[in-house]
């Protein structure tokens, strides 16, 4: 059951459909697909619809959303197949693989790349060196195969031309330590020929080379970057396209080398594209019976791409060495012959190149020196990205194989599903009810049966001696099938229109042209040019063509036809498909036009048709819709129920589930398996989901507040710890500055200075109030010790120095406070030598004329007036004047100001 995604979106899996019909699949899809919902689950397959849209749903973000998750955990995606497959191969130790399916067009491989790189992201979480390599190597095979195999058409940008099947080693950790790609049916004739009204014709790889290589490289290719210059590719050339060619270019090149590749073989894969584009261009003329090269220039530049000389080339286009008996002989071709032979030469070397390319990156990237004895068992993750079903107006060979092909893994698919269904009833003793579908085991046998199936009337025709036609082909498919329900052509059916006399036929409702299937079965290549190739200097070249050091005299075997080559494939990945754990991904394109917004309502039913999607939604629902183990139903639902929140105390989980099923009335609708608990209707699932959105709601707000309370009393716990420990530090510091005060100041009595030089501790930031205190504390202790032994005339100095320091200081350098201060300056001789007298003289007159008690001080001072002019002048102050005087004129009083009209400042001490 898909989790986080609202009815709006639709159901998030076709089995919780209400009916079962074609209607509202297509209605569903429809509504998914515009509300930019483009996967869907059938149970444990996801159906993909193309976006054709960049879509911000691959980043690293969404991988660890979808990382060790469950199906039903999140939304469908791609990434939850792909974690599924890799728990499935990690746990249960089992090997698995993802086929993707679906027609051109439908982002197979665009789903395979996000697979990979999904599986790389999860991987190797201690980064092993060894590890990172492998993963890169495997994503940049990718980008490689790509430009070789892929090509745009009008349906698709990114068109897979031949088939893909990668398998993933693993080793016991479940890192990657290796891989292998087998590839299936390149659709070769690309090179020369391409369906009408396609955009870029020829495969990607070619277009890169002319728009992406260096000046210097297409010279000595002899190269032109214009493709209608050159005939294989020339109507294709002339349609403008969006792809970036020469960024694609270098990201390739750049790939090769860090897969392994040398400069000389990425040089030699170049030299064989431009040797494929000079074919195109070569002509044939007849001068009578004898057949010429009319461009020969091209010879020699096919000789020096090729390695190998410029007539041997010219013998091999233009004559065919036969062995008769003893005697070997030329055989000159005819025009006819001649082009032929260069258009199967241009094939034959393309192919070759492709899967030489597949070869060497299987060298690389396979598992090497693993010893299952030391290394454990190492396990698989196959990946199938496989051309779909191709509906052209003109169906050919290549179409026919290909839609054999989907036709196998349709009949494999449902084979599978139903198989895995019906053992997973009997596994869990639920009785398996028949179901109804098409089976397409006869549209198959049709195919390949032997002696009666067309690949063997096919082969027949090939066989025969003389000359065999198409036309003789599809006579001999009209008498072997002239009753088979599937089959038909113009002759069996007059009537029918579409068919063209002696051309078409009709298999599995898609019209097919015989033209041109005996030669691509035949897959003819003379011998002279496989001689021709294997016989360069070019050692990479030389070792693509192994066959060709066989002398002409020598008898071979009949190689087997195309067709058989790819029906035995088919079987063989079919088999090794069905003995791994398959996983599904089927993929629908939603229009012909590439729109984001348009859905095709009949194009997109016609691929549900022919994929089986709605077979596939049956199966899933016969009987029974959905269906879990027991624990995991009951740690999604158990809230519903009082018996099993928050957990239950029955016997078993079993127990609990049918307890909680039966308090909701649903026991009716449900049936119990030995592991599992089936559901039959999706009614009774939706009834459940909204049961428990319901609880769920109640539990958030319960857990809320109890997580709440949890965090105000974790925090109050926490303020109130730290508030009790800073109360024990303040003590503690306290009390240690008090301790280290004590220690210090111990024995301050006993010395000199009366502890001045002892140096005070810092105290704690809480006690420097208390220390300045302290400090004023002690300082009027050290000053009473200094004066408390002093005569009162002392005393009287003390008080007059400590009053003139607090006014004066900061503003007189010297204050005078080392001496004794004699107040009466002017009378003293050592002070004032010869005025002395005469200053005592004046201050007698005074006293007896102001009748002041004592002289409290005299000096002689210097004034300068407001012109700044210096004049001498004394200054006497008694207890009740203050006078000035002219020392000049032997101190006469020049003005006197009574003290009550001067400002005067009290000492403080």
């Amino acid at each position: 059951m898909a989790e986080h995604e609202s009815l709006e979106f639709g159901k998030a899996d076709f089995v919780l459909l209400d009916n079962v019909s074609l209607e509202e699949f297509m209605a569903n899809l429809k509504l998914r697909f515009e509300k930019g919902r483009i996967y869907t689950y059938i149970g444990e397959v996801v159906v993909s619809v193309n976006p054709y849209r960049a879509m911000n749903i691959y980043g690293r973000d969404t991988i660890e959303q979808y990382k060790g998750r469950e199906l039903y955990e999140r939304p469908p995606h791609l990434f939850a197949i792909a974690d599924a497959a890799y728990k499935a191969m990690k746990r249960r130790n089992k090997d698995t693989c993802i086929v993707i399916s679906g027609e051109s067009g439908a982002g197979k491989t665009e789903a395979s790349k996000y697979i990979m790189q999904y599986i790389a992201a999860i991987t190797n979480p201690s980064q092993r060196a060894e590890v990172e390599r492998v993963k890169n190597m495997l994503l940049k095979s990718n980008c490689v195969l790509e430009a070789f195999g892929n090509a745009k058409t009008n349906r698709n940008d990114n068109s897979s031309r031949f088939g893909k099947y990668m398998d993933i080693n693993f080793d016991f950790k479940g890192d990657p330590i290796g891989g292998h790609i087998n590839n299936y049916l390149l659709e070769k004739s690309r090179v020369i020929f391409q369906q009408e009204g396609e955009l870029q014709r020829c495969f990607k790889c070619i277009f890169q080379l002319m728009k992406g290589a260096p000046d210097a490289q297409l010279r000595s290719l002899h190269i032109q970057r214009d493709p209608t210059a050159y005939t294989y590719i020339k109507v294709g050339g002339q349609i403008k396209s969006s792809i970036n060619d020469s960024a694609d270019f270098k990201a390739v090149t750049d790939a090769m080398k860090v897969i392994g590749f040398t400069t000389e073989e990425i040089q030699t894969v170049y030299k064989i594209l431009a040797t494929i584009l000079h074919l195109g261009n070569l002509k044939f003329g007849s001068d009578g019976d004898v057949t010429l090269i009319e461009n020969s220039k091209l010879v020699s530049i096919l000789g020096d791409l090729l390695s190998t000389k410029d007539e041997n080339v010219e013998k091999a286009l233009l004559y065919r060495t036969v062995a008769t008996g003893r005697d070997v002989i030329d055989k000159q071709h005819t025009h006819q012959e001649a082009s032929y032979g260069r258009d199967a030469l241009a094939k034959a070397i393309y192919e070759r190149l492709f899967c030489w390319i597949v070869g060497r990156i299987n060298d690389i990237i396979e598992v090497k020196n693993y010893d299952v004895r030391v290394h454990g068992k190492n396990t698989v993750i196959g990946v199938l990205d496989i051309y779909g079903f191709e509906i052209f107006q003109n169906n050919s060979f290549e179409q026919f194989c290909i839609n054999y092909c989907n036709e196998k893994l349709q009949q494999l698919f449902i084979q599978l599903v139903l198989k895995q269904e019906q053992e997973e009833y009997q596994r869990e003793g639920i009785p398996w009810k028949h179901i109804d579908y098409f089976n397409n085991q006869i549209i198959v046998d049709l195919v390949e049966q032997q002696h009666k199936g067309i690949f063997a009337v096919l082969d027949e025709a090939c066989m025969n001696v003389g000359k065999v036609t198409d036309e003789m082909f599809l006579q001999a498919l009209n008498g072997k099938l002239v009753k088979h329900a599937h089959y038909t052509s113009r002759k069996l059916s007059p009537t029918d229109k579409n068919l063209e006399f002696d051309r078409d036929f009709l298999h599995s409702a898609v019209f097919y042209s015989v033209v041109g299937f005996i030669d691509k079965n035949k897959d003819t290549l003379f011998q002279d040019f496989k001689r021709l190739l294997y016989n360069s200097s070019n050692p990479v070249l030389k070792a693509m063509w192994p066959e060709g050091k066989l002398r002409i005299t020598e008898v071979t075997k009949r190689p087997l036809t195309a067709a058989t080559l790819f029906k035995n494939s088919m079987i063989s990945l079919v088999e090794n498909l069905a003995s791994k754990e398959p996983y599904y991904v089927r993929c629908i394109k939603p229009n012909e036009v590439k729109s984001p917004l348009l859905f095709e309502h009949e194009r997109c039913k016609h691929q549900v048709e022919y994929l089986g999607l709605l077979e596939n939604v049956r199966v899933r629902r016969a009987g029974f819709a959905n269906r879990q183990i027991y624990p995991r139903f009951l740690q999604r639902y158990k809230m519903i129920s009082e018996f099993t929140w928050p957990n239950h105390d029955l016997p078993s989980d079993k127990e609990a589930v049918k307890r909680l099923l039966q308090s909701c009335g649903f026991e009716h609708d449900v049936a119990y398996g030995k592991t599992k608990v089936f559901i039959r209707t999706p009614r009774t699932i939706f009834s459940l989901e909204e049961q428990r959105a319901e609880m769920v709601k109640r539990i958030v707000l319960f857990l809320q507040k109890v997580w709440r309370g949890t965090l105000a009393r974790m925090h109050y716990r926490r303020m109130r710890a730290a508030l009790i420990i800073i109360r024990a530090y303040r003590r503690y510091k306290v009390k240690s500055y008090i301790r280290d005060v004590n220690r210090r100041f111990k024995n301050v009595r006993g010395m000199k200075d009366h502890g001045k030089h002892v140096k005070w501790p810092t105290p704690p930031k809480v006690l420097r109030k208390f220390e300045e205190a302290l400090r004023n504390i002690y300082n009027r202790w050290w000053a009473w010790t200094l004066i408390k032994d002093l005569s009162p005339e002392q005393l009287v100095q003390i008080r007059a120095k400590v009053a003139t320091l607090e006014c004066l200081k900061g503003q007189r350098a010297d204050l005078g406070l080392q001496r004794a201060w004699e107040g009466n300056y002017l009378v003293s001789k050592k002070d004032s030598p010869g005025t002395a007298s005469s200053f005592t003289l004046i201050s007698s007159d005074l006293q007896r004329k102001d009748k002041f008690m004592r002289v409290l001080f005299s000096c002689n001072v210097r004034k300068i007036n407001r012109f700044n002019k210096a004049e001498d002048r004394a200054l006497l102050i008694t207890d009740r004047h203050l006078y000035k005087m002219d020392p000049v004129k032997q101190y006469k009083p020049m003005k006197s100001i009574p003290l009550y009209n001067l400002h005067s400042h009290r000492s403080r001490i």
